[in-house]
């Protein structure tokens, strides 16, 4: 049983190890996840209580609310979610402490000691995620929000916590140390301003964790006390890394001291002219001046980005940019999104690469090279006043230093201030442009203008053959009575699922039988592209698994493929040597006909080129597949 207990610790550690890395990161995750179930029935096991029917009937709704999160949970409520989960594994530490409480197991001064601890700890941090929670998806003030003699009430409350501990342990006694704690939490989290809430959120998750190794003491379980001790100690150090990170102090930050109201602020000062009037600066230069002729560009994403949900947008800006001939860099800040890691996590959904990706210190590095400066979303992270204004609650706080690009451009919704409320003088810079509003509108603004300066790329012979294709296309679907549509990540990167319910729509109502293939790895996890076609309603009935369709596609008179690539590949089953050898692909090639829009015939992941394309009675379509199948559906609708 010790060999066993130690072996989930090392493989526990060893997945944090790997979740250091992009690459290795859902590795890691899926080694933490097996190993915290192997501990779970490590416990029942050795407690003998493996056949009980609630815990049973717990670990099912438990499950199945843990998928339901999982696949339902916008990338951008990622935080509030982890926010939420912290406060539940603190509740249910708090939980346990009150069972051994009420049950009177205190024989020893400890291990009365340790129940206490494991109410209070596991209480405040429920409570305080609850608000944390609440501030971030909008249900609370973001501000701080501080009670008269606040400072006074919570002293008393910890005071009153301490007593608490002392007495043996009891119905009447756990309850008290219950509600001081939740009491506690509450004031501890309400003074915290939004911009604080990655430090306050990785605070709460070394809290549960100190809470679950606790609750292990008087529970004499020494699983739970190193998994929780991992946990605690893990939170400790992002909490330190962070807090580094944005050079402040955390009783600081738990002390509201960090935002203030804009009327509190002192003038701005005038800033120092080696700053102001850096002479590689473009001043009077309009944003389009300046991008036309950039051959540098550092992008500088923030929390509105996530907001707007414009990383697809970011990742076609990139991507015209780079086709243009310019460098592009992207500059993450520490605290860039909601929680660490959230940045990099919402622009790897869109398909960024992490060789584009730069700290704040290189990223500082390449700034004063850098011809443009684009910010979309961000303030605080960018706000000069940070190094200039010595009595702002920012002021030491690392920034990216987007003052001094040669040209700045700002998408930002608005000019007001931050989290912290401090006004960016960024804004009144002469070497700034300001394009406001939504950051995706503004995006698609900065990619239209950028579009209408290239040269034509595509001449009429060309346009004309990509007609005739789309045409050939929407006459095969009309004289189809099967279809069997396969969708894949290029799909969900076009947002192309409305697209693809309005062909199922149309082919249904002249009466073909149309199913829809998912293959396991469709999407970027498991149930990802189910989830995608969920949300414009297409019924879950016309989704069909890889080892249910795979034998229907030989008497299907057309298959249509969607961004998919490597799940379709025919080289897995032939090509010997290739990564994608033996792999399970959906068996699109026995199809009477098959039709393929995808952006080009690019291989895919693996690297292998597809046989499919080539083969003679597939159809390619190329082109983004949102404009290539609402081409297909207007020709289609002509047939019918």
């Amino acid at each position: 049983m010790s060999l066993l207990l130690l072996l989930l610790v090392a493989v526990i550690l060893y997945g944090i190890r790997l979740m250091s890395s992009p690459k290795t990161a859902v590795r890691g995750n899926a080694l933490g996840a097996l190993a915290m179930l192997g501990a779970v029935l490590l416990t029942l096991t050795s407690e003998g209580i493996l056949t009980y029917p609630i815990l049973w009937a717990g670990l099912a709704v438990g499950t199945v609310l843990g998928y339901f999160a999982a696949v339902k949970v916008l990338m951008i409520q990622m935080p509030q979610m982890v926010a939420v989960f912290n406060g539940l594994g603190g509740g249910a530490s708090a939980l346990v402490g009150l069972i051994l409480a009420f049950q009177g197991e205190g024989s020893s001064a400890f291990a009365a000691f340790a129940t206490g601890l494991a109410i209070v700890v596991g209480a405040l941090t429920f409570s305080g995620s609850a608000v944390a929670a609440g501030k971030l998806h909008g249900l609370l003030k973001q501000r701080p929000v501080e009670l008269p003699y606040h400072s006074t009430i919570v002293g008393i409350v910890i005071a009153l916590t301490a007593l608490a501990l002392i007495p043996a342990p009891s119905m009447t006694v756990g309850l008290v140390q219950l509600c001081l704690a939740l009491v506690f939490g509450i004031l501890l989290t309400m003074r915290v301003g939004g911009a604080d809430m990655p430090i306050t959120i990785s605070l709460l998750n070394s809290l549960s964790g100190a809470a679950g190794a606790v609750a292990g003491f008087p529970l004499k379980n020494p699983l739970l006390v190193a998994v929780g001790g991992i946990v605690g100690a893990s939170g400790l150090i992002l909490t330190q890394i962070m807090c580094r990170a944005m050079n402040r102090s955390l009783i600081s930050i738990l002390t509201g001291r960090t935002t203030v109201r804009s009327r509190e602020l002192p003038a701005v000062p005038q800033a120092d002219k080696e700053t102001s009037e850096a002479p590689a600066h473009q001043v009077g230069t309009t944003w389009q001046e300046a991008l036309q002729t950039a051959e540098r560009v550092v992008i500088i994403p923030g929390y509105g980005l996530a907001l707007s949900q414009a990383q697809w947008k970011l990742k076609e800006l990139i991507d015209l940019l780079e086709a243009q001939g310019r460098q592009v860099k992207i500059g993450i800040h520490p605290v860039a999104g909601r929680m660490p890691g959230h940045m990099n996590v919402l622009l790897a959904e869109a398909d960024v690469s992490y060789d584009h990706l730069h700290e704040l210190e290189d990223t500082n590095e390449m700034l004063p090279e850098t011809d443009v400066a684009i910010v979309i979303g961000a303030n605080d992270v960018v706000n000069p006043a940070a190094i200039e204004q010595p009595n702002t609650p920012i002021y030491g706080m690392p920034i990216i230093r987007a003052d001094l690009a040669k040209h700045v451009l700002v998408l930002n919704y608005d000019t007001n201030p931050g989290y912290a409320g401090v006004p960016n003088p960024l804004y009144d810079a002469e070497h700034a442009s300001l394009l406001l509003g939504d950051a995706k509108e503004s995006l698609e603004a900065v990619i239209a203008w950028l579009k209408s300066r290239e040269e034509p790329t595509v001449d009429a012979a060309a346009s004309l053959e990509q007609e005739a294709e789309t045409f050939r296309a929407a006459r095969m679907l009309a004289g189809a009575q099967s279809v069997i549509i396969v969708p894949g990540y290029g799909m969900a990167l076009a947002s192309a699922q409305l697209q693809v319910k309005q062909i199922a729509d149309c082919l249904q109502e002249r009466g073909a039988d149309v199913k829809i293939a998912i293959h396991p790895v469709a999407g970027r996890m498991p149930g990802h592209m189910n989830v995608l076609l969920a949300e414009v309603d297409i019924p879950y009935d016309l989704l069909y698994d890889l080892d249910v369709i795979n034998d229907q596609f030989g008497s299907t008179d057309v298959a249509l493929v969607v961004g998919a690539n490597d799940v379709v590949n025919p080289a897995a089953q032939t090509a010997e040597g290739t990564p994608i050898y033996g792999m399970p692909v959906l068996n699109v090639h026995e199809a009477r006909q098959v039709v393929v829009c995808n952006l080009d015939r690019s291989p895919g992941y693996a690297g292998v080129p597809n046989s499919l394309y080539d083969m003679p009675h597939c159809l390619f379509v190329p082109g983004s597949a949102s404009q290539t199948l609402a081409d297909i559906l207007t020709a289609l609708r002509q047939f019918i």
